[in-house]
């Protein structure tokens, strides 16, 4: 087999296979969209490549993984009335700004752009958790899905839902919710137009009814229901904040994570976003069953929710994963600053030697694997896995000093953002820039649907 892409002269490779082997001056020969063969400096690469890239200098990691996503809202992005409310308010007041204005061409040019800027930070597999679909918006997913087409990511959206509006008891307005039957058969709809569950698959569907206090206990059920018919995976909102909690315990009767397992979603089949505020035995029941979390810091701080217990979950048994989370809550679609931020606050909570870089790394590419079903498929450099590569410069005035370890060094200095970032073996990220040439166009349609979401004084 003739090698498509050669990577060579690297610093370092770190794989996070797993036996996390690392590789000091590594190479790494891609083929049909697989890794093929990856060696370090003692060992001679394939001469047969039909393009050899020196990244001399460089740290070469698995992409990163982004596993919770409201690609929409960066459209609303550092919204002035936004920017010091709380969880609850922030999302009543944001919903009719949303729900007005969002339309084919509006979700296209928003995903197109959010996984744009994930790329540039070195993302090559990002979900989105969709939750907005009025009536008359037209196929949400669908646009979401050729934007990511367009770009070349991996892409993992999810058919969100609401159904539970105010005169409900619910949070949103209602023009925002649908109802449950036509939810049900649009996630089923969505799933047979999209949704490929092939070994390197580049798009794959989940169903993810938004939340406790979005949609009904029975819309959770019937869609755990459906998921495990058609074979895919599930995803909400969890255990989120203390207004969460206040919510169900009020509405239900039970703790967020009583409600999960009561609607039947307590298996390896979901992953949950947030989870921030389960109790010590809360964590140890969702470790048994497997389940997923998407660990999102920066939103968890800017809306005051709290720090998750990310070393516990782990500890348990959980995937964890990172999300940057929606783009009017954490604004930054930086998956690296997500990943230093996951290292910061676990040395913050657990002790300065409970959370290395490495760990952090691994909760960046395999724990977001394992949140998406996918191990052993992504999330690591290893033979047969899919050719998602992130190449990272580690020189100049940022990195100078970065002698004995090139993996704490990236994570611990920067900011930083990808020198490379390569996909199915292919460059989305080339020398640090986009390599699709709409970038400009595409910031200026954003602009201007920006400005109709927005109200000015």
């Amino acid at each position: 087999m003739t090698t498509d892409l050669l990577l060579t002269n690297a610093r370092h490779i770190a794989t996070v296979d797993p036996n996390r082997n690392e590789f000091p001056g590594g190479w790494l020969a891609i083929s049909n969209g697989l890794i093929t063969a990856i060696g370090d400096s003692t060992t001679p690469p394939p001469s047969d490549a039909q393009r050899v890239v020196s990244v001399d200098g460089c740290l070469i990691t698995p992409g990163l993984i982004n596993t919770h996503h409201h690609l929409f809202q960066n459209l609303t992005r550092a919204y002035t009335p936004m920017t010091s409310a709380p969880l609850f308010g922030w999302l009543q007041t944001l919903y009719p700004l949303w729900t007005a204005n969002i339309d084919e061409e509006a979700e296209f040019v928003a995903a197109w752009v959010g996984l744009a800027e994930l790329a540039l930070s070195g993302c090559t597999t990002s979900t989105d958790h969709h939750y907005l679909h009025p009536p008359r918006a037209g196929d949400l997913l669908g646009a979401e899905v050729r934007a990511a087409q367009d770009l070349g990511l991996r892409f993992h959206p999810t058919y969100g839902s609401m159904s539970l509006s105010v005169k409900d008891g619910g949070l949103p307005p209602d023009d925002a919710v649908r109802d449950e039957d036509d939810i049900l058969a649009e996630s089923q709809r969505a799933v047979e137009r999209h949704h490929d569950p092939s070994h390197g698959a580049m798009t794959r569907i989940a169903l993810a009814p938004c939340s406790p206090f979005t949609v009904t206990p029975d819309l959770m059920r019937r869609t755990a229901e459906l998921a495990e018919r058609l074979d895919v995976r599930l995803h909400t909102h969890l255990a989120e904040n203390s207004e969460d909690d206040e919510f169900a315990v009020a509405t239900f009767g039970m703790r967020p994570v009583d409600l999960y397992e009561d609607v039947g979603w307590m298996s390896d089949r979901s992953w949950g976003a947030h989870v921030v505020r389960p109790n010590p035995e809360e964590v140890t029941r969702l470790g048994t069953a497997g389940v997923g979390v998407a660990h999102c810091p920066s939103s968890n701080m800017i809306l005051s929710s709290g720090i998750a217990p990310v070393l516990d979950l782990r500890h348990a048994g959980c995937p964890v994963g990172l999300g940057v989370d929606g783009s009017s809550s954490a604004d930054s679609g930086s998956l690296w600053q997500e990943a230093r931020l996951s290292m910061l606050q676990g040395k913050l909570v657990s002790g300065a030697d409970a959370m290395t870089a490495r760990t952090a790394l691994e909760v960046a590419t395999r724990g977001g694997a394992g949140c998406l079903g996918r191990e052993g498929e992504l999330g690591e450099l290893s033979v047969g896995a899919v050719a998602d590569v992130a190449v990272w410069q580690l020189e100049g005035p940022t990195f100078a000093g970065v002698i004995d370890d090139p993996v704490e060094g990236w994570l611990r200095c920067g900011p930083t953002a990808a020198h490379h970032t390569i996909v199915n073996g292919k460059f989305v990220v080339e020398n640090g820039e986009l390599v699709s040439s709409d970038l400009s166009e595409r910031l200026a349609d954003h602009g201007r649907i920006a400005r109709r979401f927005q109200p000015q004084p």
